[in-house]
């Protein structure tokens, strides 16, 4: 055991190393005396306190959970087999399934971090969010914290009235039914999965509404899609929601793309200067 959580610490300072500040989308700031990424930088992007990262790397009492690892993993940028060697060496199995976890490949988060001018999120294969860029954000309100019901974009959909504020309500029913199917989609794809069967009988519970295009049976996984929004700062956004399949995780991201001639584009460029603040969830 104690070998085990040796390794662990080797492992995250030799990961933590090898990453510079601008693989992560983060500013320098300033001559360093060593190599690769500060615990401090780490911490901030796996959403940790310094002092348990910290105790992490040096073994001291630190008994990772999965969800910890799997936002140490993001934040390090980890492969998906380096994923799985974390998890192991913390002494967990590597996750499968609809309940995969908050991880997201190191592609994927390049992709997030280089799309400056657009929204983008990644979600997992049961469309919980997985990571936002800051336009993301800004449009949406932050959806990646908490816990993954909270950040699940269907279960939201059919049971909170207030994620639905930016969408046009003539396509609200259409918006559901494709909900729906994806979800039958990925329930497929997953087969016996724990997470998947827990989110479908949450929802029919819940959402008479959710009952109803579930009867349907139609299957279809999300693909790109014309939406319109209309956001109470920026205005009328009129987007092409296309959809980005990691072939490593089955992640996908979710990129909203300017119809040309829209206006929407120089919308974009409001909403970037207005961030998050004047807009919740």
């Amino acid at each position: 055991m104690n070998s085990n959580h040796n390794d662990l610490g080797d492992f995250l300072r030799a990961r933590r190393a090898a990453l510079r500040p601008a693989d992560v989308a983060l500013v320098a700031g300033g001559r360093r005396r060593t190599p690769g990424l500060r615990r401090s930088e780490v911490a901030l992007l796996a959403n940790i306190s310094v002092d348990y990262y910290e105790r992490l790397e040096q073994s001291r009492n630190a008994h990772p959970s999965q969800a910890m690892l799997a936002s140490l993993a993001g934040a390090l940028r980890l492969s998906v087999d380096e994923r799985d060697h974390l998890y192991r060496l913390a002494g967990h199995a590597p996750p499968r399934g609809g309940g995969a976890g908050r991880y997201v490949d190191p592609a994927m988060m390049f992709l997030l971090d280089a799309l400056t001018t657009v929204p983008a999120q990644v979600m997992d294969g049961l469309s919980t969010m997985l990571a936002q860029n800051r336009l993301s954000q800004a449009l949406f309100g932050s959806w990646a914290v908490g816990d993954a019901r909270a950040g699940n974009v269907t279960w939201r959909w059919f049971t909170d009235p207030a994620s639905r504020a930016l969408n046009v309500a003539e396509e609200h029913e259409q918006i559901g039914r494709d909900y729906a199917a994806d979800l039958r989609s990925a329930v497929a794809r997953f087969g016996r999965d724990a997470a998947a069967d827990s989110l479908v009988a949450d929802l029919l519970q819940a959402s008479d509404e959710f009952a109803r295009y579930w009867d349907e049976m139609a299957v279809k996984p999300l693909r790109s899609t014309r939406k319109r929004l209309v956001h109470p700062h920026a205005g009328p956004l009129d987007v092409q929601c296309d959809v980005v399949l990691g072939s490593a995780t089955g992640h996908r991201m979710v990129i909203f793309r300017p119809q040309p001639g829209s206006g929407t584009a120089e919308h974009f460029e409001f909403l970037q200067v207005l961030g998050e603040q004047t807009f919740e969830a």
